[in-house]
């Protein structure tokens, strides 16, 4: 178990210096497409379509765009793909470790579909790459012609797929399924369709042919895609520290409220680096991001007590309790479910930290593994220890777990 955390530790740090670098670069490419300016008459006899000027690191940077191509290719060409590759690769390998292994406590939710750990990461697998397949059509089809129909295709696509989660998986698990498909349709922008059109663009330079401009527009199109998504994935990366909106009864309206808002702030910088200067989007933007919080902070109704102890009657007819099981529902109600419950009466979490919630012994047993990690082997919760959980208590929940 704690092998496992150690490589989760290390997997999420390489996920995240990766998402850095590729998103930078991104958000650098762009920005330098649309501020680029016409040249002088002598740099355009030069073949060169635009320019611009910039400081940094105490030096200036003089950067060209060709309408073409050099002269002849350089020595060395530097390309951008691995930033992208290896964010995505170390990406997948995190949903394997934290929600594919651990299945039972992230991925599935019985109160919203009691799936088995092998059905819900085949239906998770199918979400990720049926919604590539779908994406990839419709890229290849008449429709991406058009950008507006385009995107209206693709904001439908991700409000389903959000609505699909949300009735599969656990709220966590929705919201990582959606951000893996996200991030599986930009990875797969970068291997399928701007590498291979760089390379033909390449090759037709250094063999002085012709370039076809659907290369060209090609790639860019699927580069301005991956921009507007940015921002819609570097908040689903984070969204499991935010139990508020993806416990929220209707999580898949609030994930797509902020996806949708955070794109149209995208929306304003992009304007921006054109000199479109266009305020009313991030006051429309700011607004919209403090009414979606009002709404989402508003009291929800919880399981009734009535309920909570019925289906615990329930757990309890069904299997035999034994006298360590029923010393642990004592621990875990004393020290635990002030914070991780339906309706927490912690002064801090109004909302169960990570929606991890042992509102009934069920409940308990499937988070078996990691109420013993946390509380016997790190012992790092309960938080601080604020409620004074002692050695003898954590040796306990320890016995229960090594005896199970």
């Amino acid at each position: 178990m704690q092998g496992l955390d150690w490589l989760s530790l290390f997997v999420r740090w390489f996920h995240v210096i990766a998402g850095v670098a590729w998103i930078g670069a991104s958000f650098y490419f762009i920005w330098l497409d649309n501020s680029l300016r016409t040249p002088p008459e002598w740099k355009q006899k030069k073949g060169i379509k635009g320019d611009l000027w910039a400081i940094h690191g105490g030096g200036f940077y003089e950067v060209a765009k060709y309408a073409y191509g050099p002269e002849a290719m350089p020595t060395t060409l530097h390309w951008f793909k691995w930033e992208a590759y290896t964010t995505w690769l170390s990406g997948f390998a995190l949903l394997i470790i934290v929600y594919y292994f651990g299945a039972s406590a992230y991925l599935i939710d019985p109160s919203v579909n009691a799936l088995t750990p092998l059905s819900a990461i085949l239906s998770g697998l199918g979400v990720i790459f049926g919604g590539l397949a779908i994406y990839e059509l419709a890229c290849r089809s008449p429709l991406a012609k058009s950008p507006k129909a385009f995107a209206i295709f693709l904001i439908t696509l991700l409000c389903f797929t959000s609505w699909l989660t949300s009735t599969l998986f656990s709220g966590r698990g929705a919201y990582i399924h959606v951000g893996a498909l996200v991030g599986t349709i930009m990875v797969a922008n970068v291997f399928l369709n701007i590498m291979p059109n760089q390379r033909k663009m390449v090759a037709a330079v250094a063999n002085k042919g012709d370039i076809d401009p659907a290369w060209g527009a090609s790639a860019k199109l699927r580069s301005v895609h991956n921009n507007y998504l940015t921002l819609p994935l570097l908040f689903i990366m984070i969204s499991n520290h935010y139990p508020m909106t993806y416990q929220h009864p209707q999580n898949w309206l609030v994930l797509i409220a902020i996806m949708a808002l955070s794109a149209w702030i995208r929306h304003f910088f992009n304007l921006k680096h054109q000199h479109v200067k266009k305020p009313s989007i991030l006051i429309t933007g700011a607004i919209g991001m403090l009414l979606l919080a009002i709404w989402v902070s508003m009291p929800v109704a919880a399981p009734s007590a009535e309920a909570t102890a019925d289906e615990d009657k329930k757990e309890s007819s069904a299997t035999v309790r034994t006298d360590a099981d029923n010393e642990v529902a004592a621990l875990v109600e004393k020290h635990c479910t002030s914070c991780h419950a339906s309706e927490p009466t912690d002064d801090i979490f109004k909302v169960a930290p990570l929606g991890v919630k042992f509102d009934n012994w069920a409940d308990i047993k499937r988070y078996a593994p990691q109420i013993y990690q946390r509380a016997a082997v790190t012992k790092d919760m309960p938080f601080l220890n604020k409620t004074g959980m002692t050695e003898e208590e954590r040796q306990a929940i320890a016995s229960w777990y090594q005896q199970r």
